[in-house]
C-alpha cells in the first residue's frame, strides 16, 4: 500500500475519474437553458427534474456499487459503469421530448454511481491509511476540475453553435476514452484492501457485519459516520441547487451563455484545484474542523451570490462555494476510510454516497418548489441556512478520526464487533483496532 508504491495505477485512476467528472460537466451549463428554451418548461421544479432523476439513480447505485465492489471486484464495476454511460450523449443530442432527457439522466446517474464510487474505493485501497486524505484530494480534484472544464467548453460551444447537438460531441469522446482505459489498463485493487485488513486484524466471520448493520451504523448509530453522512447530503443539496438555479439566476441578471459557462466553471474549478491541498491538509490537522468550516464557508458563498447582481460578485460567491466544498468533500471520504474496517469499508462508502447523492434530488426538489413559490433568492437563502446548520451538527456531534501521538498518525477506528447489538460508538472498545503509520 502507498501512493509512491502504486503511482502508475493511482495516476491512471485520476485520469479515468477526470473523464467520469467530465460526463457531468456536459450538462452543467446548458441543460437548464435547453429545458426552458427548447422544451418550454416554465416551472423551476420541472426544469430541475433532471437533477432529481440523476440524484436518485446515482444515490441508489452508489449503495449498490459498494457492495458489488466487495463481492465482484472493483474493475468489473468500473467497466460496467462506462458501458451504461455510452448512450447518454446521443440521447441528449437528439432527445425529442423532456422525458428522453430524464431517461438519459437516469442512465448518467447509474453510470456515475458505478464509476465514481469505484474510483474512490480503488484509490482508498491503493493509498493505505497514512495518505488517505491526499488520495481523496487527488480523486475529487480530477473529477470536479473536469466538471469545470467540460462546463466551460460546452458553454463556449453553445454560444457559438447552439445548444444542440454540438456541445454533446464531447461526451462521446469522454465515454470512449474512459471505457478504453478502464478495460485495457486499469488493474484490480481488491487485494490491497485484503492486505490492509490483515494489517489491522481480520474480523472473524461470525462477527463480520451484515449489509443492514453497516447501513444503520453509517446512517445513524455511529455519531461520526452519521455526521459525515448528513454533511455529505447537505453538501450535495446545495450543489444540486447551484447546478439547477445558478444558470437561471445568472440569466435573469442578463449574463450571456459565455458568462454563464464561465461562472458555472468557477465553482467546480475552485473546488477541484483546492482539493489538492485540503485533502493533504486533513492528513495533518484532522478531519472534523475542516468539515465544519467548509460547510460554513459554503453558506457564505451562496449568500454572496444572492446579494449581488454583477459578474464579479457572482464569481466571488462561486469561488467561496468552491473553497468550502473543497474543504469538505475529500475530508468526508477520508473520515469514512478512517472509521470503517477494510472488510466492510466499500459498503460503508456506498452507504455514505447513497445519502450524499440523495442530496442532489432533495436539493433540486426543495429549491425548485421554493423558487416557484417564493422566487429564486428565497430558495437560495433557504439552502444557505441549511448548509450552515449542517456545519453546526458536525461541530456538536462528530469526533475527530485522525490523531497524532508522538509524531505518528493514528487512525481512531471503532471495532465493528458491536454491530447489530445497538451499541453506540462511544461504548465500543477501539484499542486493538488502531493502526499507526
Amino acid at each position: 500500500m502507498g501512493l509512491r508504491e502504486n503511482l502508475g495505477q493511482f495516476s491512471l485512476l485520476v485520469v479515468v475519474n477526470a473523464f467520469v467528472g467530465a460526463m457531468v460537466g456536459i450538462e452543467r451549463t446548458i441543460l437548464p437553458p435547453i429545458a426552458a428554451q427548447e422544451f418550454h418548461l416554465a416551472a423551476k421544479t420541472a426544469v430541475l427534474s433532471f437533477i432529481v432523476v440523476f440524484g436518485v439513480t446515482k444515490a441508489l447505485t452508489n449503495y449498490l456499487a459498494g457492495r458489488l465492489s466487495d463481492r465482484l471486484g472493483r474493475k468489473r464495476v468500473l467497466v460496467g459503469g462506462w458501458l451504461v454511460a455510452a448512450p447518454v450523449p446521443f440521447l441528449l443530442m437528439w432527445a425529442p421530448s423532456w422525458s428522453w432527457v430524464l431517461f438519459a439522466n437516469a442512465l448518467l446517474g447509474v453510470s456515475q454511481g458505478l464509476t465514481w464510487s469505484t474510483t474512490v474505493i480503488m484509490k482508498i485501497d491503493l493509498a493505505g491509511p497514512a495518505k488517505r486524505g491526499l488520495a481523496m484530494g487527488f480523486n475529487e480534484f480530477a473529477g470536479y476540475f473536469a466538471v469545470a472544464g467540460s462546463a466551460l467548453a460546452t458553454g463556449l460551444i453553445a454560444a457559438r453553435y447552439g445548444l444542440r447537438p454540438q456541445p454533446f460531441y464531447l461526451g462521446v469522446a469522454f465515454v470512449a476514452l474512459g471505457l478504453l482505459l478502464s478495460v485495457v489498463v486499469v488493474r484490480e485493487t481488491k487485494h490491497h484492501a485484503a492486505a490492509e485488513s490483515k494489517l489491522r486484524g481480520e474480523l472473524p466471520p461470525e462477527r463480520a457485519p451484515t449489509q443492514r448493520e453497516v447501513f444503520w451504523r453509517t446512517s445513524l448509530f455511529d455519531k461520526t459516520l452519521s455526521s459525515v453522512s448528513q454533511a455529505g447530503l447537505v453538501n450535495n443539496l446545495n450543489d444540486g441547487m447551484a447546478w439547477g438555479l445558478f444558470p437561471l439566476f445568472f440569466a435573469a441578471a442578463r449574463m450571456d451563455f459565455g458568462q454563464i459557462g464561465t461562472l458555472a466553471a468557477v465553482y467546480p474549478a475552485t473546488w477541484g484545484v483546492a482539493q489538492l491541498f485540503t485533502g493533504a491538509w486533513s492528513d495533518r490537522i484532522g478531519r472534523k474542523w475542516l468539515i465544519v468550516w467548509g460547510m460554513w464557508i459554503q453558506a457564505v458563498g451562496i449568500v454572496v451570490v444572492v446579494l449581488t447582481s454583477r459578474f464579479s460578485g457572482f464569481a466571488v460567491g462561486a469561488a467561496l462555494l468552491g473553497i468550502g466544498t473543497a474543504m469538505v468533500y475529500p475530508t468526508l471520504l477520508a473520515a469514512i476510510g478512517d472509521v470503517a474496517h477494510p472488510s466492510w469499508r466499500a459498503s460503508s462508502v456506498g452507504v455514505y454516497r447513497l445519502w450524499r447523492d440523495l442530496g442532489y434530488a432533495i436539493g433540486a426538489l426543495l429549491a425548485g418548489i421554493t423558487a416557484d413559490a417564493l422566487g429564486l433568492p428565497a430558495a437560495m437563502w433557504l439552502v444557505a441556512g441549511l448548509t450552515f446548520a449542517s456545519g453546526v451538527v458536525v461541530a456538536v456531534r462528530m469526533r475527530e478520526t485522525l490523531r497524532r501521538v508522538e509524531g505518528a498518525v493514528i487512525l481512531d477506528v471503532r471495532a465493528p464487533a458491536a454491530l447489530g447489538r445497538g451499541t453506540r460508538d462511544d461504548d465500543v472498545r477501539d484499542d486493538d483496532a488502531r493502526v499507526g503509520s
